[in-house]
């Protein structure tokens, strides 16, 4: 690999950025591909899929061989509370490969004994974010209902671009939450992306259900994901 696009595509990955290190097999010429960077025609096309699904491999483009190596950062998903809900949804998303962090000031929740093998934060978000910025391939998820709690780090998550922001609570919760925000100068479509009631509508019950129904909905936002960064692509001529 040239050296000039290792740096490039490492800056790209200490960023939590996604980039593609093109690579033409014909004549063995690199190039790092950044998520944003505009490209027109098929390869365009097959870079964009690329990004979403974040498969490497071979793809013949107009006539000639190039090998696509798809770097994405790893998804994240960071869980606003320490409850039940939270328990259940940790270790699952973890065996479904996200980096999994629960943010909870309440120290009677937010136990080691409670979280075994997560990483735990037994503080604010604010304190939190300060260190552990959000990102587009972070997913928030916002549980404990208070909103001392849920409401700067739904902001954060929104003013971020986190690639899926969900918020528990009823539709009359959601409704004065929503106010909440607004006054916070979210505009109307960044408060509309917001999931909530959160988790997809499988009729869950149980905390074990809600994290299951949670789980799903962040994996099909993450799968189903726009790429809000890249234009629109060009055709061929």
């Amino acid at each position: 690999m040239d050296p000039y696009c290792l740096k490039k595509l490492n800056i790209e990955r200490r960023a939590r950025r996604a980039a593609v290190l093109l690579t033409d097999i014909g004549d063995g010429r690199d190039r790092v591909i950044k998520e944003g960077d505009p490209v027109a025609g098929e390869l365009g096309a097959v870079i964009a899929s690329r990004f979403l699904s974040g498969q490497s491999g071979v793809a013949d483009i107009d006539g000639r061989p190039f090998f696509l190596n798809v770097h994405l950062p790893p998804p994240r998903l960071v869980v606003v509370g320490a409850v039940h809900i939270s328990q259940a949804l940790a270790p699952m998303a973890k065996f479904a490969g996200y980096d999994v962090e629960i943010v909870d000031p309440r120290t009677a929740f937010a136990t080691p004994d409670r979280f075994a093998d997560v990483k735990l934060f037994a503080q604010w978000p604010q304190d939190y974010l300060k260190s552990h910025p959000l990102d587009a391939y972070t997913a928030v998820a916002a549980v404990t209902h208070d909103p001392k709690i849920d409401d700067h780090v739904l902001e954060q998550a929104l003013k971020a671009g986190c690639f899926y922001v969900g918020a528990l609570g009823s539709r009359k919760t959601h409704a004065t939450r929503v106010e909440r925000l607004a006054a916070l100068k979210l505009s109307e479509s960044e408060i509309a992306s917001i999931h909530a009631p959160i988790g997809l509508d499988i009729g869950a019950a149980s905390p074990a259900e809600i994290a299951v129904a949670i789980l799903a909905e962040v994996i099909k936002a993450f799968r189903a994901r726009a790429l809000r960064t890249l234009p629109k692509l060009e055709k061929s001529a």
